[in-house]
């Protein structure tokens, strides 16, 4: 099972206005959807490091990272192989298993709510994605999320305590 990590990119961490969706524009087949921006974690990378590493080059920005946000976690023979190299890691993302979302068979994500670092300069679509969009409260679901994402927007939004 593969790991996917994801920034659910705000413009305040306590007091959210704004949320950063991401439209695909490759593979073929999830190209005009709309996402999270992320990607796959390497072998022996930590997910945070990873996440971090993955901004910067689909999006060209630096984040500081806010929570986890709690997903299902997962349970099967599969998940445990995840669970393991997760613990084997260490550090802050050792215990982060149990927030894991499903995204697709064979891959489960870890998202954190973030926010752009000062001085980090506006995100433009460098890979992945040809175009990026700040949603305002209350338009969170004005864009067509991919069916995995839209239950993290949903989770984010109640989370914050915000209306999508």
């Amino acid at each position: 099972m593969a790991l996917v990590v994801a920034a659910a990119i705000l413009d305040d961490l306590v007091h959210p206005t704004r949320l950063l969706a991401a439209r695909r524009s490759a593979p073929k087949t999830l190209a005009g959807a709309w996402e999270f921006p992320g990607g796959k974690v390497e072998p022996g990378e930590l997910p945070a490091v990873a996440l971090r590493r993955e901004l910067v080059e689909e999006l060209g920005v630096e984040v500081a990272l806010g929570s986890l946000v709690a997903g299902p976690g997962i349970d099967d023979a599969e998940g445990r192989g995840v669970l393991s190299d997760l613990a084997g890691l260490g550090g802050e993302d050792a215990d982060a298993a149990h927030l894991t979302w499903p995204i697709h068979q064979g891959h489960v994500m870890l998202v954190w709510l973030a926010v752009l670092e000062p001085g980090s300069g506006e995100p433009r679509p460098l890979q992945d994605h040809d175009e990026l969009r700040w949603l305002p409260i209350g338009e969170w679901l004005s864009v067509p999320w991919l069916p995995a994402d839209l239950p993290i927007v949903e989770a984010v939004a109640r989370d914050l305590r915000v209306t999508i």
